[in-house]
């Protein structure tokens, strides 16, 4: 005899699970893209990862630290895995009537080290981020949704900053260069942070 599983998860988690992995996949594709802006080199991911971590803290307000820590992880291998398939796909011959093809390798076959350290970075950051969290809900207060968010991303957003920023350019920029590169992304991912704050209480608390 057959027997029905039925696992229960909110629309709101879906939302939030599948906003998350997005958010990721989004960042990592576009960091590939070294900007210019203000005369410093800032990666292209920077202007939206940011959200991924006031998404995290969506995801750890509604299912738990446990299963947020899962989320992290599987959203690590899949971004792992996005890299390396553009890369095989990049290399299979071109159809005679596609004209792209030189253009689609540029862009989708990114450089190794950067994707590493994009990937590094933000996995190793996002599980900072779940422990302060975590820390400050459990052993300081549940109030004050704001600040859990804004001290947890003003630990996390520096590990990012630093495991990126040293895979990624240490021996290619000199330090005065790696050193603006560190604080132009705190700052502006961090303004971006603030901006998104409000998120938090757009999710109720999970009481198991």
């Amino acid at each position: 005899m057959e027997k029905n599983y039925e696992y229960k998860l909110s629309f709101i988690s879906i939302i939030i699970i599948g906003s998350y992995i997005a958010c990721q996949m989004i960042s990592n594709i576009a960091s590939v893209k070294i900007a210019n802006v203000l005369s410093l080199a800032v990666d292209g991911g920077t202007f939206l990862y940011p959200l991924a971590f006031t998404i995290r803290d969506m995801a750890h307000k509604t299912i738990g630290k446990k299963n947020t820590q899962k989320l992290i992880i599987v959203s690590a291998i899949i971004n792992i895995f996005s890299p390396i398939y553009f890369y095989i796909v990049s290399n299979i011959p071109a159809d005679s009537s596609w004209q792209f093809n030189e253009a689609f390798q540029l862009t989708l076959s990114p450089v190794l080290r950067i994707a590493i350290a994009s990937i590094v970075g933000s996995t190793v950051a996002e599980l900072v981020d779940t422990e302060i969290y975590h820390f400050f809900v459990t052993k300081i207060t549940k109030r004050y949704q704001w600040l859990r968010v804004l001290i947890s991303n003003a630990f996390s957003i520096p590990v990012d900053n630093l495991l990126f920023v040293v895979i990624a350019f240490y021996g290619a920029l000199p330090f005065d260069a790696l050193l603006g590169i560190f604080i132009f992304n705190f700052f502006v991912k961090y303004a971006v942070t603030i901006v998104s704050v409000p998120m938090i209480y757009l999710v109720k608390e999970n009481k198991e």
